[in-house]
């Protein structure tokens, strides 16, 4: 019997038919006849670095057309055209009636249809696929950005913008687990935080883009075709996903061995007979029988609320505390308010749309710092720096709003832009990283969704208020977003382990030793002695097997969360 089919079941009496032969007895290499020509059937287009490119290419297309639908809003509401098709979002100079909240409302409503969106995979994520989903998400993106831009009320302005949103919440729920699963361990990190890089990048386009048009005063075309152009982002990306295979672990997980394992030679670039190979395709499937804990028919999402050996609760809340800490920095009252808090400073209408292009730009280009520094010196670091650096930031812009003079409004401009270089480094690119990699396969679907929606919950709840905020309590603001800043340096000392240099299924063996020795995860992921996920030394960890090679009863067995 081939080790692909290898599934152990334990009886009545805890102990499973494998467990009365040694480990090596029943964990047959895969070397059947049948099994290697479905393997070589099933084997992608690409294979090597032009596999691992294209699927960077894609999901970078997917954080491109991200952050271009984040950043288009910022200069198109005050846009003139705009206003006059739009005069709900204009505000008044003297802040009176409720414009202030329409003009966020618009905004933050594209929030509310990305929580809808990343709600919905904890139900079609794992049934669809990685990549089935993404398709969907982005044909959502397309009709919900033609309705936009065909839009000629405020009613339909923001159906169109839910609708947008929905699709995105699907892909930025999906991209993030897919390309950490088709990524290397030793370059997962670079090569997502690329992902967060291109965020930037379209967040920076969408800016010049939108300059571009501020000239064509007399035509609605001047925010119409800034917003048609995501279209083009979004048809890329549905092509080139339909060129790329599925997630490897996607495949194991729902028994389809042989191209799990055709895609795993096909990243790696060797043969599926190959020794790293194996030992990546052994991980993988020992993890999902661990986790799947050995014919237990519990769900995905009910077993995201179990702990015990496997810590699922415990690492899909630090998916969630990770994305709603990026949202409280306060990013995205600079992402979405750009041009707007550039004029607030007294900067005219010409030169706040130049700077705010540029803060982009230098957005953009401080991200790639990241790129270089997160598989040298992990995550933690990074995410410390960030926050530590985001909090001296935002007290200094507190303290030169009280002055409000013209020297202290341009060190606030050169301030916003210190500010985006500290999140850049330390956040922007870590929160779509850092979920992915600290979830077990069986729960990262649901994980995921919960973690993208507390992005998108915290998103709206931010630029929701930050109109009205500014417009009550003005440069105080700052002071609330300092506090939160600050808030978040020790809960990720004490509380986030490490996950750089470990492969995905590593994860599992992290938290399962800390939970077998009563230790921190942090403790452990910083440890330099944790077996690597397919060794026996880790089996015994997740309770797999035993000394003697046996299938352990406690490794069928899930403890509910407290």
């Amino acid at each position: 019997m081939s080790r692909t089919a290898y599934s152990p079941r334990v009886s009545d009496d805890g102990v499973s038919t494998a467990s009365r032969r040694s480990k090596t007895q029943a964990d047959v290499v895969v070397n059947s006849t049948d099994f290697d020509a479905k393997v070589v059937a099933s084997a992608p287009r690409l294979s090597g670095p032009a596999l691992t490119a294209a699927i960077a290419f894609v999901a970078g297309t997917g954080f491109t057309l991200f952050g271009y639908d984040q950043g288009v809003m910022s200069a198109l509401l005050t846009a003139k055209q705009f206003e006059n098709v739009f005069p709900q979002v204009v505000v008044p100079k003297d802040g009176s009636g409720n414009h202030a909240t329409l003009q966020s409302f618009v905004v933050a409503i594209y929030e509310i249809g990305c929580l809808i969106g990343a709600l919905s995979n904890l139900w079609v994520g794992d049934w669809l696929g990685r990549r089935k989903t993404i398709v969907v998400g982005g044909i959502i993106m397309v009709i919900g950005a033609i309705l936009q831009t065909a839009s000629y009320s405020y009613a339909q302005l923001v159906v169109a913008r839910i609708i947008t949103g929905l699709g995105n919440g699907l892909n930025t729920s999906t991209v993030p687990s897919y390309h950490a699963e088709c990524s290397p361990a030793a370059r997962r990190g670079s090569l997502i935080m690329i992902e967060g890089s291109l965020i930037t990048f379209g967040i920076m386009i969408s800016y010049w883009i939108d300059f571009a048009f501020f000239w064509i005063s007399g035509s609605s075309a001047q925010w119409r075709v800034p917003i048609a152009l995501q279209i083009v982002l979004a048809l890329i990306m549905i092509v080139g996903i339909s060129f790329l295979p599925e997630s490897p672990r996607w495949l194991a997980k729902h028994g389809r061995d042989a191209e799990a394992l055709a895609v795993i030679s096909a990243l790696d670039g060797k043969p599926h007979t190959d020794a790293a190979v194996q030992q990546t395709y052994h991980g993988i499937r020992e993890a999902i029988a661990a986790e799947s804990h050995y014919g237990n028919d519990s769900s995905p999402l009910r077993e995201v609320f179990t702990n015990g050996r496997s810590q699922n609760f415990r690492r899909a809340f630090l998916g969630v505390v990770v994305q709603c800490f990026q949202q409280i920095t306060g990013i995205n009252l600079i992402t979405y308010y750009a041009t707007l808090l550039f004029e607030r400073l007294g900067i005219d209408d010409v030169k706040a749309r130049i700077i705010a292009a540029a803060n982009g730009t230098e957005y953009f280009l401080a991200s790639l710092i990241a790129i270089a520094l997160i598989d040298r010196i992990g995550r933690r670091p990074l995410m410390l720096f960030g926050a530590v650096g985001q909090t001296i930031t935002m007290v200094l812009l507190a303290v030169l709003g009280s002055v409000d003079t013209s020297g202290t409004q341009l060190a606030s401009a050169v301030l916003l832009f210190v500010f985006n270089s500290f999140f850049a480094v330390g956040w922007l690119g870590m929160t779509w990283l850092y979920p992915a990699e600290i979830v077990g396969l069986r729960i990262r679907a649901p994980a995921n969704a919960f973690s993208t929606a507390s992005n998108w919950t915290f998103n709206f709840m931010v630029v929701m208020v930050t109109g009205p905020s500014f417009n009550s309590i003005s440069w105080r603001t700052y002071i609330v977003f300092a506090s939160l800043n600050a808030f978040i340096i020790p809960i990720v000392y004490f509380f986030f382990p490490e996950t750089a240099g470990r492969s995905l299924e590593d994860m599992d063996v992290v938290f399962a030793l800390a939970y077998n020795e009563g230790v921190s995860p942090v403790k452990v992921s910083l440890r330099k002695d944790v077996p690597p996920a397919g060794s026996p030394e880790a089996d015994e960890i997740l309770g797999i097997s035993g000394r003697d090679g046996s299938v352990r009863e406690d490794a069928s067995r899930s403890e509910k969360a407290p």
